[in-house]
């Protein structure tokens, strides 16, 4: 294995292992002994692949959309518009242990951003990547131009809030309530247009 794809690994397992400390542990435990600890490494290890902590975080929200992404480009380009819809919007929802980390590390890195300058360009791409799934979503419907940029703005802003609501379901409730919401919202999109 050559050393930029073992670099690569290594940058791909401590990442993983800073989303489970950040999901579980809050973004004031992120430190470089808590994610070695949790990757089974040792800490110069952890250093090698990310020499900062700042690259640490930008890395673990990259990651997370990145999955997010591997899995939306996962859905058949054969289904029926309305079947890819649905499956776009659902990947979206953190509807298993993996999506709800995944939110979690969005939501803590989200708030650091905030006051970190040096992790905002991470979470700008993010942001605009869901608008643009957003968007593909209203293609999909044949949401005419004109309507584009609210209904893009509607639909982004009830996904969000939908994966909130979700993640914090009690264990063993299902989410198959926001599922509904989301279909009756497209079905309404696809009315009015």
């Amino acid at each position: 294995m050559s050393r930029s794809i073992d670099l690569e690994e290594r940058r791909r397992t401590v990442s993983e292992a800073a989303c489970r400390v950040l999901a579980r542990d809050g973004l004031g435990a992120l430190s470089v002994r808590n994610v070695a600890a949790e990757a089974g490494l040792p800490p110069s290890t952890v250093r090698y692949a990310f020499p900062t902590q700042a690259s640490v975080r930008e890395h673990a929200i990259s990651l997370v959309f990145a999955r997010t992404r591997e899995r939306i480009d996962a859905i058949p380009d054969d289904l029926a518009s309305g079947d890819r819809v649905r499956a776009v919007l659902v990947e979206l929802l953190p509807l298993d242990e993996e999506r709800v980390i995944e939110l979690d590390v969005y939501l803590a890195l989200g708030n650091a951003a905030l006051t970190d300058p040096g992790l905002r360009p991470a979470l700008d791409r993010v942001v605009a990547e869901m608008r643009q799934w957003c968007e593909i979503v209203l293609d999909l419907l044949g949401v005419p131009e004109a309507d584009r940029e609210y209904e893009a703005r509607r639909l982004h802003a009830l996904v969000d809030g939908l994966a909130m609501h979700v993640a914090r379901l009690a264990p063993g409730e299902s989410g198959d309530w926001a599922i509904a919401v989301l279909e009756r919202h497209v079905a309404g999109l696809v009315a009015g247009h």
